[in-house]
């Protein structure tokens, strides 16, 4: 059974969101909120957390899982990023976008793309998560909370609860979340490549 945390979405009570993160450190995968929509996480250095997050969405290690960040020094740490790079992702973070880049030695190997060596990675514009991760002290990894099957994201946290309940450890609420998963940019190319259009406006990337 699931732990269930209702949350101020712009004041989040601290006390709560240390307990989310405990059960974040104990190998749990938890919902929580972001500025696009609900996501799973799991902690960044836990295998089997992340084999569960990859079993609950029905992925496999080809499917890019995402590094929620708090900033963009932190994000500087888990891929290589050239000027180019930085300058884009300046414009993008916080937000709804979610970059494709090399990923570095602190990646662990098991979750950047197998053949690629790339990772996705994102600075949510979300008070909830934001503290999560200032809470936990380190980026959590995420994948868009889409139920097997089906192809919009889960948006209602009552509901969520209600499926995921015996598979979950924790969700937090802090009520509803667009209904629209992240644009992402895949950025080791030359060119900046579209990789899906999502929540995140083009032109605030000048693209």
């Amino acid at each position: 059974m699931s732990q269930y945390f209702e949350v101020h979405p712009v004041n989040p009570q601290a006390r709560l969101l240390k307990q989310a993160a405990q059960i974040l450190h104990a190998g749990g995968v938890c919902a929580v909120p972001t500025d696009s929509s609900y996501a799973l996480v799991c902690h960044l250095d836990d295998k089997s957390a992340a084999e569960a997050l990859r079993r609950l969405r029905q992925v496999d290690d080809r499917h890019h899982l995402t590094l929620l960040c708090r900033d963009l020094s932190e994000l500087a740490s888990y891929a290589k990023v050239d000027n180019r790079q930085y300058r884009l992702l300046k414009l993008g973070t916080p937000g709804p976008y979610t970059f494709i880049l090399e990923a570095t030695k602190e990646v662990p190997r098991r979750l950047s793309h197998p053949s690629r060596r790339t990772i996705g990675l994102r600075v949510p514009d979300h008070r909830v998560t934001q503290a999560l991760l200032e809470e936990l002290g380190q980026p959590l990894l995420a994948t868009t909370l889409i139920p097997p099957g089906e192809t919009e994201p889960l948006n209602e946290p009552q509901q969520i609860r209600a499926l995921f309940q015996k598979q979950l450890q924790a969700v937090v609420d802090a009520g509803a979340c667009p209904m629209e998963p992240t644009t992402v940019i895949d950025l080791t190319g030359a060119e900046p490549e579209l990789v899906r259009q999502g929540r995140g406006p083009l032109d605030r990337l000048g693209l």
